[in-house]
């Protein structure tokens, strides 16, 4: 029996990372927001590695806090180790990598969602999507509660007949033995949704007193903790290590011996997993010449004896799991709290999507996260942020908020996405960024702030801050050109760190180009007067002006770029009309209907001379459209 259970202008379904940015944004941006979730426990839940951040994911959870979204506060909050990835390296590729205490994430996350204004949150299945005239109208769940909606957005994760893999043992549940949601994907078939298979996998949690931890190598945090948000200064608090250990050749030998019991392998399952993840025989098959993999053993909390073996992923059954494990370094009496499994799950073909995250067929129905075909959770968070505010901006009738290649690694994302799609679960990384010298971690509340401040989701509060900030960059570079130092006095710190030696008076500005000089350098000089400015603004500029002709360089590459996305495309072209295009050109273009030349351009199919035929017959049609006004 079906009944009405209210109305909202926002349904968000689900309530992993995507749904969690999704609901909050869009209750933060006056909309009355409902959450529907399997179990409120699994609320921001961690069913893999108890983690946020690192390579290339860094980079999103500043850009996702620098948006008003709320993964890099819940961090800051639950993280118990704290370390910067790839320090060796320049600032374009530093990544921040927090540890978690998974179930204080949770908690935490949890608390946000229920104290926040405009937002409902409640358990249940949500079986079908109300779909009138080709939008998307409500959801009706399990229990037959019908609830009117003006704008959906869907982010189920894995959840969609999800299905996990142990050996010879299979069996329909979400992660973590929570219930899957069997019936949704039927009726996002019939509405015109082409869905896919995709996997993905987990290793085992141990239980702590079962680990020889001394022959292990400690892996602490970093002594100075920098936090995700940008709302906080510092944080000081004591910080609780990981260790790293090694396979061996009798690992080796048991997974090779067993190769034939790994779902995988058996052939059992029909999902796509990801390249840049793969399960640890799936690693041993690959890389065959490697006689050892390195495995990091990870907390799960402070409040749980549960440990993570990050590296040990794996769909093999759970008795060669545990003769697996035993092989290791360090875990030969390991005992098996958590059995590692791969799971199966139904998602959509993302290229389905708009940029803004709609639907190109149902209007205000907005998809996000894993369910699009990525992989991570913070990948999954911004899409769900991205949707969110989209979803807002769609039920006020306002242009939709969409972020290219050169402004955010979230544009590389949706773009990756909606453009090319995926035939695996994506993963961010900072080599997919062109942009990436310009894209840093450290500068995403410059380059986004102001933005979501304008679409209404950042608060005054922090848009101040932001202003407060730039202000002291443009004062503190403007100082830096304009102070200048004789011999004299620069000369001996120069010697002191093997600098070569000036011959004429230089600008502090020209001394923070050389490699060797920081502001520590720079401090100890009499000629400069501190005003106490922060080290996140002295960090922009000692970045900028070491980095200058590189970043010059990249803007004026950003410039072209813009050129080509600023050549729109309008909606309703037919593609077939266009002689000169290839067949296959064609019937990418008319699949993808991408906004701008530039988009066109990164179509898997399209060629440069394709483009140059599309180029001309815009340009013929612009010269028509002057003469006829």
């Amino acid at each position: 029996m079906k009944y009405h259970a209210g109305a909202y202008d926002v349904i968000v379904v689900g309530a992993g990372h995507a749904g969690c940015e999704a609901a909050l944004a869009t209750a933060r941006m006056g909309c009355k927001t409902l959450m529907i979730t399997l179990t409120l426990d699994a609320i921001a839940m961690m069913p893999c590695n108890p983690s946020i951040g690192g390579t290339g994911k860094g980079h999103l959870v500043r850009e996702i806090d620098a948006l008003g979204g709320e993964m890099g506060i819940n961090i800051d909050k639950a993280f118990i180790q704290s370390r910067m990835l790839n320090t060796a390296k320049g600032p374009a590729v530093h990544s921040l990598r927090a540890q978690a205490d998974k179930t204080k994430y949770h908690i935490e996350m949890k608390k946000t969602i229920e104290n926040q204004e405009n937002l409902d949150l409640i358990q249940g299945e949500v079986i079908d999507i109300i779909v009138e005239n080709n939008q998307a109208n409500g959801v009706i769940t399990r229990t037959g509660s019908v609830y009117e909606g003006k704008a959906i957005v869907l982010a189920t994760g894995v959840y969609l007949k999800s299905k996990i893999f142990m050996g010879e043992v299979n069996y329909e549940s979400g992660p973590n033995g929570l219930f899957a949601a069997n019936y949704l994907s039927e009726r996002l078939r019939e509405l015109g949704c082409n869905l896919r298979r995709f996997k993905t996998g987990t290793p085992a949690r141990i239980h702590r007193d079962s680990i020889d931890f001394t022959k292990m190598s400690i892996q602490p945090g970093d002594e100075k903790i920098v936090p995700f948000s940008f709302l906080n200064d510092e944080i000081k608090m004591d910080q609780h290590p990981c260790w790293l250990t090694r396979t061996t050749s009798e690992t080796l030998r048991i997974i090779k011996s067993n190769l034939r019991r790994s779902s995988f392998y058996r052939g059992d399952m029909e999902g796509v997993g990801p390249r840049y993840c793969p399960s640890i025989e799936d690693k041993i098959v690959r890389f065959e010449d490697k006689p050892t993999h390195q495995l990091f053993i990870e907390p799960e909390g402070l409040e749980t004896k549960e440990m993570y073996v990050q590296g040990m992923s794996t769909s093999m059954p759970v008795e060669v799991q545990v003769e697996m494990l035993r092989s290791v370094v360090g875990l030969e009496k390991a005992e098996i709290m958590r059995p590692a499994y791969a799971i199966e799950y139904d998602c959509i073909d993302p290229t389905q999507l708009k940029a803004s995250l709609e639907l190109k067929h149902i209007s205000n129905f907005f998809c996000a996260g894993q369910f699009n075909g990525t992989s991570g959770y913070e990948e999954a968070a911004a899409q769900g942020l991205m949707a969110g505010i989209n979803a807002v901006l769609r039920i006020r009738e306002e242009e939709p908020f969409i972020l290219d290649r050169s402004e955010a690694y979230i544009g590389v994302i949706i773009d990756d996405l909606v453009i090319k799609g995926t035939n695996e679960p994506y993963r961010m990384m900072t080599s997919r960024a062109e942009y990436r010298l310009v894209l840093r971690q450290d500068n995403a509340d410059l380059r986004l702030t102001e933005k979501s401040y304008r679409v209404g989701l950042t608060t005054e509060e922090r848009y101040k801050r932001l202003c407060d900030k730039r202000h002291k960059i443009e004062m503190e570079m403007e100082k830096l050109k304009k102070t200048n130092v004789s011999p004299q006095e620069v000369n001996p710190v120069l010697d002191k760190i093997g600098s070569s030696l000036v011959k004429a008076g230089i600008s502090l500005y020209d001394l923070l180009k050389r490699p060797e000089i920081t502001y520590k350098e720079i401090k100890g000089l009499d000629s400069y007067h501190e005003d106490n400015i922060g080290e996140k603004v002295e960090e922009q500029c000692e970045i900028v002006i070491k980095y200058e002709g590189y970043i010059d360089k990249q803007l004026k590459q950003i410039d072209q770029f813009k050129k080509l996305e600023s050549k729109k495309i309008p909606d309703d072209l037919d593609y077939t009309l266009i002689s000169g295009l290839r067949i296959e050109a064609r019937q990418k273009l008319n699949n993808i209907k991408p906004l701008s030349v530039g988009q066109a351009s990164r179509i898997s199919g399209v060629s440069p001379a394709d483009i140059s035929v599309l180029l001309v017959y815009l340009e013929q049609k612009r010269r028509q459209k002057v003469v006829i006004d």
